[in-house]
């Protein structure tokens, strides 16, 4: 007895080739196609841009592209005190006072606290990111700095994406504040490529180290705002993400847990012609039925 080579024909192999290609243009052609559906008669501009970890498919719209980051700009900053963290620059038991001229308005719970309150940089942290605090997010940028933030982003290859200023800030917080275009961007400027690319750093466990990139990532599972991804998929879906918010801006980043991969995922939507602080405004449902797209199809 004897073993009998198996012989494939060439052109059986590039009939195979055709089939998986066309298999995989279809599946770019559903997420297009369905997100094209989802922002048709939108008003406001739409940015996208996801990709499966697992597998590397990626999809864009408007990608490359620079947007205001309102509060997601606090993920580069959390990235940054990490940095420092391990260089010996800082210590997570370095103790911040907190006084009403540190004080900051807007989302967070800091500014309930009494003047004199005492916390350490880790605290302020993960406030910074859980609660998205704003007097913890200025209290951060006082230990790191914004031109720390976008010299460290510089360096990984993300020269796009910058702090600008402090919450309520001024030009004087940063090196770019005053440039003309650039402060029109408000607190940081990045493009949802750049968001996606730093969680998928994140995932590999290349941001400062393993254990501190796994620790960063444990912080973004436990983000409170959930009106964009991750909205309708709390007890299904893990999510680690940081959404931000400004009158007619939504912004969200992160990464769903599903069984088809790990789709991290950026989406801004801005531009749009009404201001509404409520939970079902129209940017976050949006940005929540095109998280829904992405981990579907993508």
């Amino acid at each position: 007895m004897y073993n009998k080579k198996l012989f494939i024909p060439f052109s059986a192999i590039c009939a195979l080739l055709a089939l998986f290609a066309g298999a995989w243009a279809q599946k770019n052609d559903s997420t297009g196609d369905r997100i094209k559906d989802a922002i048709r008669g939108f008003r406001g501009t739409v940015s996208v841009y996801a990709k499966n970890l697992d597998t590397g498919r990626t999809y864009s719209l408007r990608g490359d592209e620079r947007v205001r980051t309102a509060s997601t700009i606090k993920l580069p900053i959390m990235i940054e005190a990490y940095f420092q963290i391990a260089e010996g620059k800082l210590t997570w038991a370095d103790e911040i006072v907190l006084t009403r001229e540190k004080k900051a308005g807007g989302s967070g719970v800091l500014g309930e606290f009494s003047d004199g309150t005492k916390i350490d940089l880790r605290t302020a942290v993960n406030l910074m990111i859980v609660v998205s605090d704003n007097t913890a997010t200025n209290l951060v940028l006082e230990k790191v700095t914004c031109d720390a933030v976008n010299a460290r982003m510089e360096s990984l290859g993300f020269p796009n994406t910058k702090s600008i200023r402090r919450v309520f800030g001024s030009e004087k917080d940063s090196k770019i504040a005053s440039d003309p275009v650039i402060r029109n961007f408000g607190l940081g400027v990045s493009t949802p490529k750049d968001m996606v690319s730093l969680l998928g750093l994140l995932e590999d466990g290349k941001l400062v180290n393993g254990d501190a990139s796994k620790s960063m990532l444990e912080v973004l599972k436990r983000q409170q705002y959930k009106d964009g991804i991750g909205r309708n998929a709390l007890d299904t879906v893990p999510v680690a993400s940081k959404s931000g918010t400004l009158d007619r801006l939504r912004s969200d980043v992160g990464i769903a847990y599903t069984r088809r991969g790990r789709i991290a995922m950026a989406v801004t939507v801005d531009d749009m012609p009404v201001v509404a602080y409520v939970t079902d405004n129209d940017g976050s449902l949006l940005i929540w039925k095109i998280s829904e797209i992405l981990q579907e199809t993508l």
